[in-house]
């Protein structure tokens, strides 16, 4: 495969173990690579680091392939999946409790992210490790979903500003988290950017009923889910920070779904969707890391725009996974108020930006007094700047 000579054996190991499908040839070379790994713990850190160690244990454990790995580090891997499928399990319970309050109001709830993937590739086996539950609810009705949740025991993170409490459902891509009983469920409105939903709103429309424990819920069609996935990887490169667990979801989605998304429908809706080149960017290390073999017009797709410094990134990601420093923010701010609708909006949440609410800057800026918070609000002036500043 193309570009692997730049990585470590223990960086190999863990790309060949990040999918779900394995031919015999592939089971060859994870055989071949096990007896040359000399560091186990960077092994281990990094399935910690990316989120995948649950996924690795299941996949060695499969192939019969942890009889030459350390005790240890066996003990380790196989631990990840039994938390993983207890957190999973209580994160499923949770969802059920919340499609019941929706569903009663007659809320359409779209799953995303982890308990949707865990649920319609991974297997419901505690494979996709997560956190947090995600839904996309339609951006009319986002504020009355999260009232129900609230009045029944939900409590909301607070909300940055008094001025950013009228726009909520206008900017960024989900409403504050809402926590109850150590779940912390995340209501999307939106999830491609831009100004008229439109993306959002085809995912939202075109999604198919199923079920989570009894409870009537929707989830992504797999072409359109396959690229939401891949925004949602990008704006996490984007702020510096990004898991093989996230390239892994893609993997696995085209090892059961690649008819339905590989079709030239893909680079329509990419197109639609503001996003070709980051289509193409992800589409890369899928086929020259992972060997996923794509029709030749998406191989000329992919060459097309082929970006050196993207490359360059994914072994740098893969080394250094997350907790970088962040990249240009003031283009990240340029994009966020970009994509607010209606200039009363866009003031509104300049405004909130630069007059946080108190407990806001007590905790940003570590002050034990509240009188001490004053001193730091000229301070956030500077983010007036960032509207004018050339990104980098």
């Amino acid at each position: 495969m193309k570009s692997r000579g730049k990585i470590m054996d223990e960086e190999i190991l863990l790309l060949e173990l990040c999918r779900l499908e394995f031919t015999q040839e592939q089971i060859n070379r994870i055989n071949s690579l096990i007896p040359v790994i000399t560091d186990w713990k960077y092994f281990t850190d990094l399935t910690n680091d990316h989120g995948v160690s649950a996924l690795v244990w299941h996949n060695l454990e499969k192939n019969q392939l942890n009889s030459g790995i350390p005790t240890e580090v066996n003990m380790f891997l196989r631990g990840a999946l039994m938390r993983s499928m207890s957190r999973n399990a209580f994160n499923t319970e949770s969802m059920a409790e919340v499609l019941r309050l929706l569903n009663k109001e007659k809320i359409k709830t779209v799953i995303l992210k982890g308990l949707a993937l865990e649920n319609s590739v991974y297997g419901n086996s505690g494979l996709r490790q997560m956190n947090d539950v995600d839904i996309l609810i339609d951006r009319e009705e986002c504020i009355k979903a999260r009232n129900i949740l609230v009045s029944n025991g939900y409590v909301s993170r607070p909300v940055k500003s008094f001025f950013h409490k009228f726009i909520l459902p206008y900017y960024g891509k989900h409403l504050p988290s809402l926590d109850k009983n150590g779940t912390s469920v995340e209501i999307h409105h939106e999830l491609f950017g831009g100004r008229d939903n439109r993306t959002t709103k085809m995912l939202y429309d075109g999604s198919y009923e199923g079920e989570i424990k009894g409870e009537k819920a929707w989830f992504p069609e797999p072409q359109i889910f396959f690229l939401y996935l891949i925004k949602h990887l990008y704006m996490h490169e984007m702020n510096n920070e990004s898991q093989l667990r996230l390239y892994t979801d893609l993997v696995v989605m085209i090892e059961k779904y690649y008819d339905e998304i590989i079709n030239y429908e893909l680079l329509n809706t990419a197109s639609q969707a503001g996003m070709p080149e980051i289509l193409a960017w992800h589409l890369e290390p899928l086929r020259d890391m992972w060997g996923i073999s794509f029709p030749d017009w998406v191989d000329t797709f992919i060459n097309k725009w082929h970006n050196e410094e993207k490359v360059e990134k994914f072994y740098f990601f893969l080394s250094s996974p997350g907790s970088n420093p962040p990249g240009d923010k003031a283009l990240m701010y340029r994009n966020i108020i970009r994509d607010i609708p209606g200039i009363h909006r866009k003031i509104l949440y300049v405004l909130g930006d630069l007059f946080p609410s108190f407990s806001f800057m007590r905790k940003r800026y570590n002050c034990k007094s509240a009188w001490k918070v004053l001193f730091y609000y000229p301070h956030r002036a500077g983010k007036v700047m960032w509207l004018f500043r050339r990104g980098s």
